[in-house]
């Protein structure tokens, strides 16, 4: 067991990132996982990892969370996110928030300094003032991708759902350290083009993550409204509970939103005992995982690329990337298929 730990998985999103950005997410999920697994090799608990993890991706432009994160139906950012620990189930999030870079790190704040355990709009907006947590220009939080996504979506007959999918996604991270503890940590900029104030999955315990040291950890990422008819991560850890591995149990959960509500999404999930899995239901999900000294990633269905965790001889790593370009573009071509097959499911 204690050569399984400490071990963090991340992710980037549920959809099918266009080929131009596929290596932009793999290269982003990749740098967080090393920085939150880092953490956990210095000692540091589940819950510093996946909150640095997950800052990294929200200052990373490729991804729907703070600087890149998705526009509102006004053209405004609003953005919420979640995190909790598994060691006291403690947890934080913030919902609707506007003109803060990290979200995650405002969560992480209504957890360890408030009585609640979410905050909201003007209201979190006021808790971060009084912590001191700075306010950033809105501008700065969004990029022409995703104000040329805004516009595009303004037209009759579009569908904000089908586009959030096909693009790019909430961001995760779950962790168990090298005691045994277990957090997880999400944060999203939302639906595009959603109605102003609409909250999603990602700030509801047992929605947007859920962490339990008796059972495990869970980010999803996708439909958030599906996500949440489900409770989709508690139901993760309902059959883990029953005995199912990680992996087992996210695939069945998946399959059970599909069924019921024709929910698409992703999860990243770990045990207490270091089990762990990146699923999705999906064409794509961006995601890496640290373990043992290496880094796992994939994009597509059944791609686990590895790399040592030290640093990757140039020749090796144009090899690996080479093979995920590869990779990505066959996923290009059976996307049509794959989609009306999931239709008829």
């Amino acid at each position: 067991m204690l050569a399984m730990l400490p071990v963090l998985v991340v992710h980037g999103g549920a959809g099918n990132v266009p080929r131009q950005r596929a290596e932009l997410s793999c290269a982003g999920v990749r740098e967080a996982a090393r920085a939150g697994y880092a953490l956990l090799r210095s000692g540091r608990s589940a819950m510093d990892a996946v909150v640095e993890a997950v800052t990294l991706l929200e200052n990373n432009p490729a991804f729907n969370a703070g600087c890149g994160s998705v526009l509102n139906e006004h053209g405004g950012v609003e953005m919420d996110a979640l995190v909790m620990d598994g060691r006291t189930l403690a947890s934080g999030a913030v919902s609707a928030v506007r003109r803060i870079a990290n979200p995650v790190q405002l969560a992480r704040l209504v957890m360890e300094k408030t009585q609640h355990l979410c905050l909201t709009a003007e209201g979190a907006s006021k808790f971060a003032r009084a912590v001191g947590v700075p306010e950033v220009p809105e501008e700065t939080l969004i990029t022409d991708y995703a104000r040329k996504r805004w516009q595009r979506n303004l037209q009759p007959g579009s569908n904000p759902v089908e586009c959030q999918m096909g693009k790019m996604g909430t961001v995760g991270a779950v962790a168990v350290d090298s005691e045994g503890n277990v957090a997880c940590a999400t944060s999203t900029g939302g639906m595009l083009n959603k109605m102003e104030g609409r909250v999603g999955d990602t700030p509801c315990v047992g929605c947007g993550g859920y962490a339990d040291n008796l059972l495990g950890a869970v980010s999803p990422t996708g439909h958030g409204e599906a996500i949440m008819k489900v409770t989709l991560s508690r139901l993760i850890l309902f059959y883990m509970e029953q005995g199912k591995t990680a992996a087992d149990a996210s695939d069945q959960a998946l399959a059970y939103m599909w069924e019921r509500v024709q929910g698409l999404a992703g999860v990243v999930v770990v045990d207490p005992r270091g089990g762990w899995a990146a699923r999705f239901n999906s064409l794509q999900m961006a995601w890496a995982a640290a373990q043992n000294g290496q880094l796992h990633y994939g994009l597509g269905k059944g791609e686990d690329f590895t790399l040592p965790l030290q640093d990757q001889p140039a020749a090796a790593t144009q090899n690996l990337e080479q093979q995920h370009a590869a990779s990505t573009h066959n996923l290009e071509q059976q996307h049509a298929a794959s989609t009306h097959n999931l239709e008829q499911q």
